[in-house]
């Protein structure tokens, strides 16, 4: 399971490319978006020949306010700026992995991704 979240590879994707994934900020969606969220965003780049590094994309994993606040109390993990992070670039890892969502620059994380995220159970 992904450890370091400021700054990762992600992949392979469905087509066998890596990516550099690095963790930018988090905030809550109600300061930016007027939605009841805490937003993770990231930098992510295409790793190409020689390491050089190509197509970047920018990722905000948005997750919900009260799925997190469920989280929370069944795993007893307290809610916490560095474990959000980690639940976003968890799914984020995911997305690019599975394929899930490859197109979106937001990507919406359900309480079963959260639970994936935070090793408690698989996403249906």
């Amino acid at each position: 399971m992904l450890d370091n979240f400021r700054r990762f590879q992600a992949g392979p994707d469905p087509f066998g490319r890596t990516w550099e994934v690095e963790f930018r900020w988090l905030q809550t969606g109600i300061s930016i978006r007027h939605a009841d969220t805490v937003d993770v965003k990231f930098i992510v780049w295409l790793n190409g020949p020689e390491g050089a590094k190509q197509e970047m994309q920018e990722r905000v994993i948005a997750m919900l306010h009260p799925a997190l606040l469920q989280l929370s109390e069944e795993s007893g993990h307290a809610l916490t700026d560095p474990w959000c992070t980690r639940l976003a670039a968890r799914h984020l890892a995911y997305s690019y992995e599975s394929g899930e969502d490859l197109e979106k620059t937001l990507i919406q994380a359900p309480l079963s991704a959260l639970r994936r995220a935070a090793g408690l159970a698989q996403a249906a």
